[in-house]
């Protein structure tokens, strides 16, 4: 059993991993073209933002389920 938990903790460490580096950051929407320019792809940026931000609040709380579970089975 702990084997199976421990692979899922690393394929869930990986994923979180993944999520946070492909997060855009919060300021890649001030382009030289001022705060108050939004380009034709303004619609599909935050719902991409929206997704990776659920992606890494659910790997997370995977995380430390994982990690919860790793540390209750090694008693």
């Amino acid at each position: 059993m702990e084997t199976v938990v421990r692979i899922l903790h690393w394929i869930v460490t990986i994923g979180l991993i993944l999520v946070v580096l492909l997060q855009p950051s919060r300021s890649a929407g001030l382009s030289f073209m001022g705060a108050g320019f939004e380009g034709m792809s303004s619609r599909r940026k935050k719902g991409l933002e929206a997704m990776f931000s659920k992606l890494t609040v659910g790997f997370a709380v995977a995380f430390m389920v994982t990690s919860l579970a790793l540390a209750f089975l090694r008693r």
